[in-house]
C-alpha cells in the first residue's frame, strides 16, 4: 500500500471520526430549539457537550490540515471551488463555539436569545454543508485538465446534494437525541427518547431516498457496488434493529447504533471516490486521482512519522476527556446554577 493511499484512508478516518463525535454535538445543538422547554433545560443541553465539543472539532481541523499537506492539489481544487460554502461552514462553527462561552455571561433575554440562535444555526448548517460537499464529490463536478473547478450554484446545490445534506442533518439530530438520553435525567431524558422515536421514521425515509438517488445520480453503485451495496444493506438492517432498541429504551446500544450508521455512510463516500479525490463531470480524463494530487514521498514519510507519534496521544486525551465527563447532567444542579 502506497503512502498516498494510506493518507487518503487516514483523511477518511478523520472525517468519519468527526461525523461520529461532532454528529451528536450538532444534534444536541439542534435540540436546544426542538426539545428544550425553558432556560434550565437549554443550559442542561449545552452542558452535556460543553467539555467535549472543542475536542471533537479538532478532527475536522486535522482533516483539513492533513489534506493540505498530503494532497495539495486536492486541497487547492476543493477549497477554491467550494470557497463560499466553506466560509459559511467556518462562520457557523465559530458562532457556535463563541455562543457556548458567551450566552451565560450577560443576564439579558435578547443576549441569550441571540446566542441560542447561533448555537442552533451553528449546529444545523455544518452537517448540511458537509452532506452537500460529500454528495457533490461523488456525483462529480466540472473540473478541467488543469485541475481547476468551474462549478456553478446548481452543480453544488441540486436535488441529490440537498437530500445528502438532509440525511446528515436528520441522522445527526437522531444521534444527538441518543446522546441526550444518555447524559440527562428526568423529563428531559424521557422527552429525548420520545422525540427519537418520532424522528426515527423521518431520518430513515431520508436515508432510503438518498440511497436511491445515489444509484440514479452517481456511478457509485455501478463502479463500487460489490462494497457499497453490502454497506448500505447493513445500514438498512441496523436501522431496523434501532427501532427495537428505541422502543425498549436501550439508550447505550441506540447511541452506538446511530454512531455506526453515521460511520458507514460517511465511509461510503470515500470508498466511492477511491482512487480519485475529485471526480470530473465533464471529462473522465480530468478526474484527479490520489496519486496525481499527493505530495512528494519525502513529505509523506515525514508526515507519517509525525502522525504515528501524535495520533495515539490525541486518542488517549479524547478517551480520558469522555471518561472524566461521563456523569449525567441533572436538573437540580442547574436550578442552583
Amino acid at each position: 500500500m502506497q503512502l498516498s493511499e494510506i493518507w487518503f484512508v487516514l483523511i477518511g478516518v478523520l472525517f468519519v471520526g468527526f461525523m461520529f463525535l461532532e454528529g451528536f454535538d450538532f444534534g444536541v445543538g439542534m435540540s436546544t430549539k426542538f426539545l428544550a422547554k425553558n432556560e434550565v433545560e437549554r443550559r442542561m443541553l449545552n452542558h452535556t457537550i460543553g467539555p467535549l465539543w472543542a475536542a471533537n472539532e479538532v478532527w475536522l481541523i486535522t482533516a483539513g490540515g492533513a489534506m493540505f499537506a498530503a494532497f495539495p492539489h486536492w486541497y487547492a481544487t476543493l477549497f477554491s471551488g467550494y470557497y463560499l460554502p466553506f466560509v459559511v461552514l467556518l462562520l457557523a462553527l465559530i458562532a457556535r463555539g463563541v455562543a457556548f462561552e458567551f450566552r451565560e455571561k450577560v443576564q439579558s433575554e435578547r443576549w441569550v436569545n441571540t446566542w441560542d440562535w447561533s448555537i442552533f444555526l451553528g449546529s444545523i448548517l455544518p452537517p448540511f454543508l458537509l452532506g452537500v460537499l460529500f454528495s457533490s464529490l461523488i456525483k462529480g463536478l466540472p473540473i478541467d485538465a488543469d485541475m481547476n473547478m468551474h462549478a456553478g450554484f446548481f452543480d453544488i446545490v441540486n436535488v441529490y446534494t440537498v437530500v445528502g445534506g438532509l440525511a446528515f442533518v436528520t441522522l445527526s439530530y437522531l444521534h444527538g437525541l441518543m446522546f441526550i438520553s444518555l447524559k440527562t435525567t428526568g423529563s428531559l431524558r424521557q422527552r429525548a427518547s420520545r422525540e427519537a422515536q418520532k424522528w426515527y421514521a423521518i431520518s430513515g425515509g431520508v436515508i432510503i431516498l438518498f440511497t436511491i438517488l445515489t444509484a440514479v445520480y452517481t456511478e457509485a453503485f455501478s463502479e463500487k457496488g460489490s462494497i457499497l451495496i453490502p454497506m448500505y444493506t447493513l445500514v438498512i438492517i441496523l436501522y431496523g434493529v434501532l427501532f427495537s432498541l428505541l422502543r425498549n429504551k436501550k439508550e447505550g446500544l441506540s447511541f452506538t447504533m446511530t454512531g455506526i450508521i453515521l460511520i458507514i455512510i460517511t465511509s461510503s463516500f470515500f470508498i466511492a471516490l477511491f482512487p480519485n479525490v475529485m471526480i470530473s463531470s465533464t471529462e473522465l480524463a480530468h478526474n484527479i486521482t490520489i496519486y496525481e494530487a499527493a505530495s512528494g514521498d519525502y513529505s509523506l514519510r515525514v508526515m507519517t512519522f509525525v502522525a504515528a507519534t501524535m495520533i495515539p496521544i490525541v486518542l488517549a486525551y479524547t478517551i480520558w476527556s469522555y471518561y472524566v465527563f461521563r456523569k449525567r447532567v441533572t436538573k437540580k444542579e442547574h436550578l442552583e446554577y
